[in-house]
């Protein structure tokens, strides 16, 4: 039987599945709870008049926070949406700003999103060698974690400590 050190049956990420004689040690928050922490209190940055999201990229040990980003407009712009109709806002993704701060060349990047992504920014997540994603809450539209699965990158809706450890 697999023991999981958080507990979290979904998250495979080699730092988690322990030997299975191992006794997982949940006195302490996770550090992927930490991580994903950090991307709510990203969020709180957003400019986004509907929907705030943050997100963290790691490192592949998660040692390193490698980027950070939320969403909102581009830099320079006016720190507001650029329309009220839904999907049409013009703000940048959280990925997206934090994708194009990442060091391009480091493979099995983990993210750590406040909502689970679109399908663009899952593209672009595949293309940046991300091999783990976390998420607190889905998004209305599966399509972007439904397409992160089918190229092999693990998906974990990472709920479980949410609201412990406060």
């Amino acid at each position: 039987m697999t023991v999981y050190k958080d507990g979290v049956t979904a998250n495979t990420h080699h730092l988690n599945v322990l030997p299975d004689d191992a006794v997982p040690q949940t006195q302490r928050i996770p550090l992927y709870e930490v991580y994903m922490r950090m991307a709510e209190d990203l969020a709180k940055r957003s400019t986004c008049s509907r929907l705030r999201v943050g997100t963290v990229i790691t490192d592949p040990d998660l040692a390193n926070v490698v980027a950070i980003g939320y969403n909102g407009n581009a830099r320079g712009l006016p720190n507001r949406c650029d329309s009220t109709v839904p999907g049409q806002c013009g703000c940048l993704h959280s990925e997206v700003n934090a994708l194009v701060k990442a060091p391009g060349g480091m493979p099995n990047k983990v993210v750590f999103v406040t909502d689970s992504p679109c399908v663009m920014c899952a593209k672009l997540m595949i293309n940046s060698g991300v091999s783990h994603l976390f998420f607190r809450r889905a998004y209305r539209d599966p399509s972007g974690i439904e397409l992160l699965d089918s190229a092999g990158v693990t998906t974990v809706q990472y709920d479980r400590w949410e609201h412990e450890f406060r």
